[in-house]
């Protein structure tokens, strides 16, 4: 049982995909902040120009 016990804490086979998964889960949180801050920008951006607009005919 010690034995075996052993083994299994000395056991490397599933680190590295585990260590991608985390990267994976990082990145996709990443790009997904990214996402928002430039869609937050871009809804300025056009609201912005449409109140310009708007105040230009008035």
């Amino acid at each position: 049982m010690q034995r075996l016990l052993r083994e299994f804490l000395h056991d490397q086979t599933g680190a590295t995909a585990i260590e991608y998964g985390l990267i994976v889960a990082v990145l996709s949180l990443a790009i997904v902040g990214g996402v928002g801050q430039a869609a937050n920008a871009l809804v300025f951006l056009w609201s912005d120009n449409n109140s310009r607009l708007v105040q230009a005919f008035n």
